[in-house]
């Protein structure tokens, strides 16, 4: 069954990025020239996915007019004759058909995922972490959905940790498939690291199907009253194995301030009307 449909937990308060996420989403947040929603969205397009649901909360608003057609702004290129931009302007307002719902109180991802209920119904669907910019020849998602149809099982993207970073990270306990895929045999949340199972961490991409939602419910809060998606993960695992697939590309984590900036500087050093000087401006930054 082909995975046309997406969730995008954005109900997040983005604390790490105050006082900048104060009165804006980190979502919206600049990756050089588009916001770093649009690089997921983006990805989900280019999959094939045709519905996405974004998971908001309060103060999110902007997601929302981002993705909306803005009649003021596109008369104003029109008018100028600024064919090219008006061009993306109008791009980004019908890119797929995207459904918001509210997750009323911030619980949790797992709790944010459940808000998804009734848009998921009986279909399989992605779900995108938008702190994770994935950078590759094949999209991250698109190479999960085709391991989801080939074993028709849900499928989680993992890359390779180091040492240093296992306990920030879902880990899983894994038995190797081919040369990146792998069939989950237990996923733990955030060990220590002389306590891990393996390297493999788990990253923002995934496909899931509806069983999930059930298992969600039944989760307890943890310490900090929140719903874990990796909890619900393991509890199914123990009766129908998830798989994992190693994903081939560069991901940022947006997340954190490095990784914001790693992406932003990537990024720009890609664009040709850039990058040429941009260089030059580093080499001489980096001579000080």
């Amino acid at each position: 069954m082909k995975v046309i449909k997406a969730v995008i937990p954005c109900a997040g308060l983005g604390t790490r990025f105050l006082p900048a996420t104060k009165a804006q989403p980190k979502e919206m947040l600049p990756v050089f020239d588009k916001p770093a929603i649009q690089y997921v969205v983006e990805e989900a397009l280019s999959a094939g996915i045709k519905d996405v649901l974004i998971v908001t909360g309060r103060g999110k608003q902007a997601i929302e007019n981002h993705f909306d057609n803005s009649f003021e702004l596109e008369h104003f290129l029109r008018r100028h004759g600024q064919n090219k931009l008006l061009a993306e302007i109008e791009r980004i307002g019908r890119m797929v058909n995207i459904h918001y719902v509210r997750q009323k109180e911030p619980r949790g991802l797992g709790n944010a995922i459940s808000c998804a209920e009734t848009f998921v119904g009986t279909d399989p669907f992605a779900v995108f972490l938008a702190d994770d910019i994935i950078y590759s020849n094949k999209p991250a998602i698109k190479t999960l959905s085709e391991i989801y149809e080939k074993y028709d099982r849900p499928v989680i993207a993992v890359e390779e940790v180091p040492g240093d970073r296992i306990s920030s990270y879902g880990i899983i306990k894994a038995k190797k498939i081919s040369a990146s895929v792998y069939e989950v045999l237990d996923i733990v949340e955030k060990p220590r690291p002389e306590k891990t199972p393996s390297n493999l961490g788990v990253i923002g991409r995934y496909i899931l199907t509806p069983e999930i939602m059930p298992a969600l419910k039944k989760m307890l809060p943890g310490r900090l009253g929140e719903i874990q998606l990796t909890d619900a993960i393991r509890v199914l695992n123990k009766n129908r194995h998830f798989y994992a697939v190693k994903v081939h590309g560069t991901r940022y984590d947006i997340g954190t301030k490095l990784g914001y900036i790693q992406a932003t500087l990537e990024v720009a050093l890609r664009k040709k009307d850039v990058s040429a000087q941009l260089k030059v401006y580093l080499k001489k930054f980096l001579r000080r």
